[in-house]
């Protein structure tokens, strides 16, 4: 994955395009009517990683690249997106070519900002989008489950996915997300090609106002969203977009002096994005020296080889080893030379799996 891709969704008017802007500085334009975005806007956005700049430090270099996500904003859902409703073709076309969702959820009273329903009802918003890609699914899983029965009559080594299809059938059509299901290693596989929606990793932000962020664990509107991710796995950001899009058009002394006054410690959208990232079971290794420090991104659980052809296809086809240092272990001393001298940079070989923070220079020969 050389660039995961993040779709920003939510129902109409409930702050998905303001939080695309402060996310990427973009200005997607941010109106109080439904389907303003009708195309979707797409922003890049490097990973907070505060180890990068500690590096550049180090080692004197003012070329610093992070890892990035691309964000996506699509138009707001509803009601009837399946059947085609409002934007809804578009809407699920573009759900489909994402790698993970990040759901903004309205969670905050304000009689100027009209709610597409009328009134706030964060899990209604929840399902209503949920559905919609729920009867996209059954549509989906309805044709697979008709073309696997065809191929089982022929070979019987089809039954297997053929049950995995009919157990997610089962669990849709109660109304629940594939994602809420648990799935081995070999049924993942079996499904790489069925394309869910509901399959997507997906992340709730409870978008709540300036009043309600001193004691957002506590709001009833964020402990509803709270309890509805918690029965899919999902995770749950409480953040005021208005205040983080706020913030984002600042210079970075008034930035941090406006989260003084307003008390906020870290940056939400730094959270975000890193939620994000973790959310498709990214990680970062790094590589430094004077002429640039640099996150590579690639999934948990690659070896080293395949890490080394993130930089170059040259460098994972000749892969000799790779020297690692950890980021924790090179800053507690200071330089390569004296993690050296410490035994504290590791010579791999090709069934090494990466770890985060890992500081590499790879060796090969072509």
């Amino acid at each position: 994955m050389s660039k995961p891709i993040v779709a920003i969704v939510g129902r109409p008017n409930v702050g998905k395009s303001t939080l695309f802007n402060a996310i990427t500085n973009a200005g997607a334009e941010c109106a109080n009517y439904p389907f303003c975005t009708i195309e979707p806007n797409v922003g890049v956005v490097p990973v907070p990683d505060d180890r990068l700049e500690v590096l550049a430090k180090m080692y004197k270099t003012e070329k610093i690249t992070h890892a990035i996500v691309e964000f996506v904003d699509i138009a707001g859902l509803v009601k009837g997106a399946s059947k085609g409703e409002g934007l809804g073709n578009k809407f699920l076309s573009h759900i489909r070519e994402v790698d993970a969702i990040c759901e903004v959820v309205r969670c905050f009273e304000d009689s100027n900002i009209t709610h597409v329903d009328g009134n706030i009802d964060p899990i209604r918003d929840i399902e209503t989008i949920n559905l919609e890609l729920i009867f996209a699914d059954i549509e989906t899983i309805d044709k697979k489950i008709e073309s696997v029965k065809k191929k089982i009559k022929a070979d019987k080594k089809f039954q297997d996915e053929l049950n995995i299809l009919e157990k997610i059938k089962n669990t849709l059509e109660q109304g629940k997300p594939a994602r809420s299901l648990n799935f081995t290693d070999e049924e993942i596989i079996l499904l790489k090609e069925t394309f869910l929606l509901t399959m997507k990793p997906i992340l709730y932000i409870a978008n709540i106002s300036e009043q309600q962020i001193e004691n957002a664990a506590e709001d009833k509107y964020v402990k509803q969203v709270i309890q509805y991710a918690e029965q899919e796995n999902a995770e749950v950001v409480p953040l005021c977009v208005k205040i983080e899009e706020e913030l984002a058009s600042l210079e970075e002394q008034d930035k941090q002096e406006m989260m003084e006054a307003l008390e906020i410690k870290k940056s939400g959208l730094d959270m975000v994005i890193q939620k994000s990232y973790n959310l498709l079971g990214l990680m970062s290794f790094l590589t430094a020296g004077e002429p640039e420090v640099r996150a590579w991104t690639i999934k948990k659980g690659t070896k080293a080889p395949q890490a080394a052809g993130k930089i170059h296809t040259d460098i994972e086809r000749g892969f000799i080893r790779a020297e690692v240092v950890s980021y924790n272990d090179l800053i507690k001393e200071g330089s390569m030379v004296n993690a050296k001298e410490k035994g504290l940079v590791r010579s791999e070989g090709k069934d090494y799996i990466m770890q985060e923070g890992d500081i590499v220079l790879f060796r090969f020969n072509v």
